[in-house]
């Protein structure tokens, strides 16, 4: 590992994408995801790589199809209202088969809302916010260490099946500072080469990259490639923690900054005898479905806690089924759930 540093999380994720090896990186300035931007402005031109302050999140997310269609790591970061603009362009992305890193620093809503935290975007990032039958891996971070983790593993991840992923933190999330440690860099010329980037065609065939096709039979094959490459990330890139579920009778399930809450709320809760543990997606999609199936056949409740109107809590309940109650205790517009608030919760299923 390289240097212990104390940074905000907005820092730790530019930072891990410059040593991910991103090469690009366009963006628009909007609260609550700034210091992410101007890590990117200082530090990118330094290193000879590009950062361009694009005109609007239209030109930003378009120009990372651009930087992504030539093979080298792209990123762009904004917040709710910013990310709601970049759709058209991450569904173009996403049927292209590009590899890129999206970040969304996630604000209160609907609408301009404000620069609260908040999970209220979980179903635009999990079930595909653009148009069209497609999906983004989605990495849900509770801690700033674990931001740069995941930043980290968002490249891979979207070099490994060609594909865009996303970060999805909040505004607590991104302005908390955490002491890290922060990963080695890459050698970009390390990476492995991409034969299908519009890179010149001297010596081969073209490659030709697009989202469309008239035809829809060809259409069709495009999609169900997509999906084929969806079930493969199913398959192989769930990934959660389980915190005190061993023994729990109540478990809660929450992702992020409100998952990193809840587990302040299992030790006032054991103090008080009640068995209750954690259950957290780190992948938003593919969802853990099966591991969370598996739990609920043996506690009474699964009580999913988010800061929104309870997104989230449609995954959990098509996981636990009828196996054990799922009830729901969520805050909205920027409120973040106190330990308090949430043990109170806790205390009316506990038997």
């Amino acid at each position: 590992m390289g240097e212990k540093v104390l940074l905000r999380g907005n820092e730790v994720i530019a930072e891990a994408a410059i040593r991910a090896g991103c090469q690009c990186y366009f963006a628009y300035p909007i609260t609550p995801q700034a210091e992410l931007l101007e890590h990117m402005a200082v530090n990118m031109p330094r290193l000879g790589r590009t950062f361009v302050q694009a005109e609007s999140e239209l030109g930003a997310i378009n120009m990372v199809y651009g930087a992504a269609s030539v093979g080298v790591r792209t990123m762009t970061s904004s917040s709710s209202p910013g990310i709601s603009l970049k759709q058209e362009g991450i569904s173009y992305l996403a049927g292209s088969s590009l590899p890129a890193v999206i970040v969304n620093v996630v604000r209160g809503g609907p609408g301009l809302g404000d620069i609260a935290p908040s999970q209220c975007d979980y179903f635009q990032a999990t079930k595909g916010g653009g148009h069209g039958d497609y999906h983004m891996i989605v990495l849900g971070p509770s801690t700033v260490p674990e931001a740069g983790t995941l930043t980290m593993l968002a490249f891979d991840l979207a070099d490994k099946y060609r594909t865009p992923v996303m970060i999805l933190a909040d505004g607590m999330l991104g302005q908390m500072m955490e002491p890290v440690d922060l990963p080695d860099p890459i050698d970009v010329a390390s990476l492995p080469k991409k034969a299908w980037a519009t890179t010149g065609a001297k010596g081969r065939d073209p490659n030709i990259i697009l989202s469309f096709d008239l035809d829809p039979e060809v259409l069709k094959r495009m999609n169900l490639e997509l999906q084929r490459r969806y079930r493969e990330i199913e398959k192989n890139e769930v990934r959660y923690e389980e915190v005190e579920t061993g023994d729990a009778d109540i478990v809660i399930a929450a992702y992020g900054t409100t998952a990193r809450i809840a587990k302040t709320v299992i030790r006032m809760a054991r103090a008080e005898g009640i068995k209750l543990g954690l259950f957290r997606p780190i992948t938003l999609w593919p969802f853990p479905y099966a591991p969370l199936k598996k739990l609920s056949e043996r506690v009474s409740t699964v009580l999913t806690v988010e800061m929104s109107a309870g997104q989230m809590w449609e995954d959990v309940r098509l996981a636990v089924a009828e196996r054990a109650e799922t009830p729901f205790y969520g805050e909205m517009g920027g409120v973040v759930p106190t330990p308090r608030g949430i043990l109170r919760e806790v205390k009316k299923y506990a038997h």
